[in-house]
């Protein structure tokens, strides 16, 4: 399989954890319902490559996200997996679905804009975070650790661009409320590497450390890969990815799919910088899922490596 040569580069961290979140962002924007025991077996594909943070579903209600439905099914399936688990937890009633079942990460999902708030959660940005309150605090008397997913960070369908104070200060509240880490969204995917920076320096000026902070960027208009470098190079070390570029946004029909893990995987092996990841495994596992939704990747890196032709030379 072909790899790129390794050339570090200066002032960039010598590992990062990956995020990945394929099996619930990807498959909650499927249009039809995939099988659990096919979710399952994605699931162990992933922990297979390497992968050591995989997102595994979300316990909201099923009429809102049916395609998660089978979360009290599918979590016993993968608890026994030695990876972290994380769910997502819309309320004080998701996260009690989830305790029951043994997850010990959980996540929350905020906005930074009062628009997206409303499609998404029917809140205002302050009515969910007096939401999240008793979520956050129940979940971390339990010992679990919770992540706080911030959408609409750097632009929002409905509002246009969002002030990076606006960003900030939920930001702030969700730590106030005791959240370990936060995933800075680019939902829609409008982010550039300047704006980047910019909002990454202005956390950490109101006490938001950049060890709390992952990146979770589309790549509607191609600037995922420069953007996950910019927060890089600022000291960043967990960013979300989705095998195969799975996934979108269901509330925003302008977001087209997350960073695809195997080009993040490719980027960060050509810089040096370790994931611990088996790209060949991580592809064959893309591309068995494609075949199970019945379309080819999206993933430039995936279909590179899956279509090479077999050479004595290869590495």
């Amino acid at each position: 399989m072909t790899l790129p040569m390794a050339v570090p580069a200066q002032g960039l961290p010598a590992r990062v954890r990956i995020h990945e979140v394929g099996a619930r962002d990807g498959l909650q924007n499927e249009k039809g319902t995939v099988p659990t025991e096919v979710k399952a077996e994605f699931i162990r594909r992933l922990a297979d490559a390497g992968l050591t943070t995989i997102e595994a579903t979300s316990f909201v209600h099923p009429k809102w996200v049916p395609q998660l439905a089978d979360a009290e099914q599918l979590f016993p399936l993968v608890a026994g997996l030695p990876v972290e688990l994380p769910v997502l937890v819309p309320n004080e009633r998701g996260l009690d679905r989830a305790l029951a079942l043994g997850a010990r990460r959980v996540a929350v999902f905020a906005s930074a804009t009062e628009s997206f708030a409303k499609a998404n959660l029917n809140r205002t940005v302050d009515e969910a975070l007096a939401m999240f309150e008793p979520v956050v605090a129940r979940a971390k008397a339990d010992g679990a650790q919770v992540r706080g997913y911030v959408s609409m960070c750097f632009g929002d369908p409905w509002e246009g661009q969002v002030p990076i104070a606006q960003v900030v200060r939920v930001c702030r509240a969700l730590m106030d409320l005791g959240c370990d880490e936060l995933s800075l969204g680019d939902t829609i995917g409008v982010a550039t590497p300047g704006h980047v920076l910019e909002l990454l320096a202005s956390l950490n000026e109101q006490r938001v450390p950049t060890s709390a902070l992952g990146v979770h960027f589309h790549d509607t208009y191609g600037q995922a890969l420069a953007n996950t470098l910019a927060a890089l190079q600022h000291g960043v070390t967990t960013v979300d990815a989705s095998a195969g570029g799975l996934g979108g946004c269901p509330y925003a029909k302008s977001a087209t799919g997350n960073l695809a893990t195997e080009d993040l995987v490719w980027m960060l092996r050509g810089l040096g910088i370790d994931t611990g990841v088996d790209l060949g495994r991580l592809v064959a596992t893309s591309v068995w899922m494609a075949g199970q939704l019945g379309r080819p990747s999206p993933s430039r890196t995936v279909r590179a490596l899956s279509h090479e032709d077999q050479d004595p030379k290869e590495q």
